[in-house]
Parts: C-alpha cells; sequence; structure tokens
C-alpha cells in the first residue's frame, strides 16, 4: 500500500544525494529526494575492493539519517547492491522494499549468505531476520506504475523496466508530482535510475530498451570507457580458451559471480558443447565432449535453480532450445559440487591428475569464496589458466591477477630468472591469497565481452535513444576514467543534436544525512 502523509513540497525537488558507488564501482546507494521528509533509497550495497577503506564494518554501518526514507527500491540482488540491507534494518529502517519479481525470489539467498560470511550462522537469527525482509518485499510486475506516496501535494509512482543485467535487474523509472497548494499546478519530474545495464545480445535474458524520456538520469558507467567484444568473437575466445585447457590438460579456473555471470557462461558452454557433439570424430571440435564442467558453488547451483524455475523471464533465443528439447543449464557434461569435503576432494583431484576441465567458483573478483583454493593449488602450475570474464574492482585478487598475471605467456618467468635468449626474465609476479604469497604462472586470459555490464557503447545508445533527453545527467557506479570518458561521449552527441545537458559527475555524500 502507498504512505500516505503530507510532505513540505517546492520547486527545489527532487534533489539527490549518493551514499555509495558516486566516485567508485561498488557500494551502491542512492538517495531520492522528493520533499524535505520523503525520501527514497535506491539500492543499499557493501563496498569492496579499493573502495573498501580502513574498518569495513564501521564503513558499511548506515551513517546517513534515515527518518525520512520512505522506502527502498532495489534494482538487482548482486552484494553490491544490497548487501547493506542488514546494515539498514539494524539501524530502524521499517518501510517498504520494492523490487522486480524475480528479485524476491533472490533476495533471501543473496541476504542469507551476506549474512553468514559477514554476520552469524545461527540459524535461527538468519531466519528471523529473512522473516523480517519478507514482511517488508513489495514485488512488483515490470511495466506496471506503482503509487509509493499519495498526498495533496505529492504524489510519487515507481516503475521497473528490465535492465538485462542479471536475473531480476531493473531500471527504475520515478514520477514525481508536485503542488505547493491544491489551487496550484502540478509540476511534474520523471528520473530515471539506470541500476546496472546489461549488454546486448548477451545469453538467456532480453537488452534492455530505453525509457521514453528523463528529465533526469542516474547511469552507471561501470565500462563507460570500454567497448566489449561482441557475442559471436567473445564465444569464439571462449572455444579457444577450452580448446587449450585440453591441449595442455590443465583446469580453466573462471572466478564467477554466483548469480548471473555463472548462469550465462553455462548457457554458452552449453552451446560449444552441443555443437562438439555433433562434429565428427577426429575433428579438433568434437574434443570438447571430453571436457567436465564443474559448478563448485552451493549458492550458484540454488541460483541456477531459480533461473531454471523462472525461465518464463528468459529471452526468445533461450526459450527456443527449450522447445527444442535442449537443457542450457542442465547437460549432461555439468557436474555441480556441494559440500565443503567434495569441494577439497575435486581440487586435489584437478591439481594432482590435470584432467582437463572448467570449473565456475565464487567469487567473481577471487577475494573470498571457494575459487581461492583453487587458486591456490593451481596458480604456480603453467599448465591450467585463469579466465577472467566481468570487472575485477581495484584492490582486490582478481585485478592483481589480471593486471600482473599476463605477462608470463612468452618465455618469461621461468625458475632460472632468465628468459630463452639469456636476458634477465622480469620478476614473476605473484598474489596473496589466504595469507600466503602466490605465484602467478598458469595463463591469464580475460574476455571482456562476456561482462553483464553495458559498454560505452551500450551507455551511450540508451541515453541516445529517448525519445525525450534528459537535461541533466548523474554519472555514477565507475572510475574516474570511466565516468569522464563517458561525460565527454555523451557532451558530443549532444552538441551535434543542439541539445542542452549538465552532467554531473557526484562525489560521495559524507557520513552526515
Amino acid at each position: 500500500m502507498p504512505i500516505d502523509t503530507s510532505p513540505q513540497v517546492n520547486s527545489r525537488f527532487p534533489q539527490f544525494l549518493h551514499h555509495g558507488a558516486a566516485s567508485g564501482v561498488t557500494g551502491s546507494c542512492h538517495r531520492y529526494l522528493a520533499s524535505e521528509d520523503f525520501h527514497v533509497l535506491v539500492d543499499c550495497g557493501l563496498f569492496q575492493g579499493s573502495d573498501l577503506l580502513g574498518d569495513s564494518l564501521e564503513q558499511h554501518k548506515i551513517h546517513f539519517d534515515i527518518s525520512c526514507v520512505r522506502a527502498l527500491i532495489i534494482t538487482h540482488v548482486h552484494i553490491d547492491h544490497i548487501g547493506r540491507l542488514p546494515y539498514l534494518i539494524a539501524a530502524g529502517y521499517q518501510g517498504p522494499i520494492y523490487c522486480s519479481m524475480p528479485s524476491a525470489h533472490l533476495i533471501p539467498l543473496v541476504i542469507e549468505d551476506a549474512l553468514k560470511i559477514g554476520f552469524t550462522r545461527d540459524k535461527k537469527l538468519i531466519d528471523r531476520f529473512l522473516q523480517a525482509v519478507g514482511k517488508l518485499l513489495r514485488p512488483i510486475q515490470y511495466k506496471q506504475w506503482t503509487d509509493i506516496m499519495l498526498s495533496d501535494s505529492l504524489q510519487l509512482q515507481l516503475r521497473l523496466q528490465r535492465a538485462g543485467h542479471i536475473l531480476g535487474s531493473a531500471y527504475v523509472e520515478l514520477e514525481q508530482k508536485s503542488r505547493q497548494s491544491e489551487t496550484a499546478q502540478w509540476l511534474r519530474q520523471r528520473t530515471v535510475f539506470s541500476g546496472d545495464l546489461g549488454a546486448p545480445y548477451a545469453p538467456l535474458l532480453p537488452a534492455p530498451r530505453s525509457p521514453y524520456g528523463a528529465d533526469t538520469l542516474v547511469i552507471e558507467s561501470t565500462y563507460g570507457d570500454r567497448i566489449h567484444e561482441n557475442r559471436r568473437q567473445r564465444r569464439e575466445r571462449l572455444r579457444q580458451t577450452l580448446d587449450h585447457a585440453l591441449e595442455n590438460a590443465g583446469t580453466v579456473m573462471i572466478p564467477a559471480f554466483s548469480i548471473g555471470r555463472t548462469q550465462e557462461l553455462l548457457y554458452e558452454l552449453e552451446s560449444i558443447i552441443h555443437d562438439a557433439a555433433r562434429a565428427a570424430e577426429g575433428q579438433p571440435l568434437s574434443r570438447l565432449r571430453e571436457l567436465q564442467i564443474i559448478v563448485d558453488s552451493p549458492l550458484a547451483a540454488r541460483f541456477t535453480g531459480v533461473y531454471k524455475t523462472l525461465r518464463h523471464y528468459w529471452d526468445r533465443e533461450a526459450l527456443q532450445r527449450v522447445r527444442l528439447g535442449r537443457h542450457p543449464l542442465d547437460f549432461d557434461s555439468l557436474i555441480t559440487i556441494d559440500s565443503h569435503e567434495d569441494h577439497l576432494r575435486t581440487v586435489n583431484y584437478l591439481a594432482s591428475t590435470r584432467k582437463p576441465a572448467v570449473v565456475l567458483a565464487a567469487s567473481g573478483m577471487a577475494a573470498g569464496g571457494r575459487i581461492v583454493n583453487y587458486l591456490q593449488a593451481m596458480l604456480e602450475d603453467p599448465v591450467h589458466c585463469v579466465l577472467f570474464v566481468g570487472y575485477q574492482a581495484p584492490g582486490t585478487p582478481g585485478h592483481i591477477i589480471q593486471k600482473y598475471g599476463g605477462r608470463n605467456h612468452s618465455g618469461r618467468n621461468n625458475e632460472s630468472g632468465r628468459d630463452h635468449g639469456g636476458q634477465d626474465a622480469a620478476p614473476t609476479p605473484w598474489v596473496e591469497l589466504g595469507g600466503r604469497r602466490i605465484s602467478i604462472r598458469a595463463r591469464v586470459e580475460s574476455i571482456g565481452g562476456y561482462s553483464a555490464h553495458a559498454d560505452q557503447q551500450d551507455l551511450l545508445n540508451f541515453v541516445r535513444r529517448m525519445h525525450r533527453w534528459p537535461s541533466q545527467i548523474r554519472i555514477v557506479h565507475g572510475n574516474d576514467e570511466a565516468r569522464q570518458s563517458l561525460r565527454q561521449e555523451l557532451l558530443k552527441i549532444a552538441m551535434q543534436k543542439g541539445h542542452s545537458l549538465e552532467i554531473i559527475l557526484p562525489e560521495q555524500t559524507e557520513r552526515s544525512g
């Protein structure tokens, strides 16, 4: 039910405050001030990587005043967008939590996992918290307007549209109507929060469509300075990486987020293996049938189950495969590891036998989780490969491996410290994992096209295809280079169109609200 109060309204609103993911990529939390005393939060996520400053527990606490926060809107369930929800509840928030229908299925899984990692493993306490969150959830259908504020002086409506990032992801439209008195005219203002936008032609989910228009757009810029490979290119590079694993008799280790990236990769791997099954014996492609695909993440397995249950949200291509009798997320060579004991046995088996395999395990930035055990066991062996398919935040182990590990494919970094020409070799790069310094001798590859984020061109198209351009764009959720690059490109397009455009690169709001 919409909240009915009588806030003080004037033409200075809406206003915006950013409590995370303003000048960084993680910790997404944006406050929409509809009036002096009616505020809405869009996301409330954890900080990660170099966005963490000192004591992470202290940084994640809610330091801003929530007395005027009347609603929370969740764009999607990645931890950097909802991970501070326990802190928000602990701070006293008891308002509605709006999200898409699929997100409502996924939120309990994500929050339970976050609680186990950062708070407690006490099942009773976790269940009690999940019940409290469940009472606040207000799932809504895509494309439908929902009243979240109705009074004589202020009306605020919410609509969620598909964002194509992960299952349930949405961008947010807020339509505000306000007036000074009963006889005054209504002032209209539409704001769009992009959340995280998906890349077109990504597996499984429909691509996002631009909104009709907005007065203010708050847009992400994770890849605001980069262009991804197209789907054909990235699929071919993935197949080549699998071929290399077969040639070297090694394991391809993929740090992957449990939701979104894992399911998309399974979809593409099923497609490659399906093509291999149709290849004649003796052809190079046919060897891919030997490859085991291992998902070593109980959480990812649970998310995959939800993906399968909610397949009516898949795109047409994926649904067509299902109609043809294929199982994009559940195929014969797929093995799921559940228990910790089976996990340890799998790590030891692959490290000792060098049996060709592909392992998908969390976390996506190698900052924890089961992927760390694989990396500790196999990162020093050149027959293996680490494949990055998504953004690696500066300061995370994944970023270090990705940045420095790509230097070891040219005959350098051998034990003698000299290359094949007798010259001094570059020092072997290393990364600290679990308190140990691990040399990076495995092959390191990156396929940017499998990022679940839109690239620069996709972000520009999201704005360019609006029928009514915003007069103000606030660029968030990116490092300084990405935000500046996207800003310059948007200004170029605005100049070509003769459109007056204000672009703001906001800084994070200080602790006081």
